[in-house]
């Protein structure tokens, strides 16, 4: 029960975010729209921001584990990126709201596992030094990360699959290249 409850809030906290900002979602309008008393909601959430960051957790936690190899990786943006064009308002909402940077943890935990398990992934992070694996994970989660908020600061506006599947061309080896200069400078 505690589960179907939690959802529901969860469910209602989404329908509302795609109708108003979050500064404007209020504890009562929640438990309202999903049939609980105040007590209840605060038995499963500390208040709004604790509610947010759960569910930007969750959502991090399913793409990721539906698209936990690195051949599908790049389906996994484009999930991601349709998970935001579904829910547009309710991503403006938070993203041109006071917790913008819960918008902004989640593109970075994404983007820094997709690279994480890249890089596990490829023959060349055999013996590398792990202060050049990190630099190589920060600098492509940046990039990413500058892209996606472009991306929603410019409106969604491009076509997300598109747009990763070029961007996957365009970069297509150049990690793998980074890895073998890391062995290459440590011999």
């Amino acid at each position: 029960m505690a589960q179907f409850t939690k959802k529901a809030i969860v469910e209602s906290f989404i329908s509302l975010l795609n109708q108003k900002p979050l500064d404007k979602i209020t504890v009562k309008e929640i438990v309202d729209d999903c049939g609980i008393n105040r007590n209840t909601f605060y038995y499963h959430f500390e208040d709004i921001r604790a509610l947010l960051a759960f569910v930007i957790d969750a959502e991090v936690e399913r793409v990721i584990a539906k698209h936990a190899s690195v051949a599908s990786l790049e389906e996994g943006f484009i999930e991601a990126a349709y998970f935001a064009l579904n829910n547009k308002k309710a991503v403006y909402h938070i993203y041109n709201s006071v917790s913008r940077e819960e918008a902004e943890r989640y593109l970075n935990s994404i983007a820094e596992d997709v690279m994480n398990r890249l890089i596990e992934g490829m023959e060349e992070n055999r013996d590398i030094e792990e202060t050049d694996r990190e630099l190589i994970v920060h600098f492509y989660k940046s990039g990413l990360v500058g892209i996606a908020t472009g991306w929603l600061g410019e409106g969604m506006k491009a076509e997300p699959e598109e747009l990763i599947r070029r961007l996957c061309v365009l970069l297509d080896g150049s990690v793998s290249a980074a890895l073998k200069r890391s062995r290459k400078e440590k011999i």
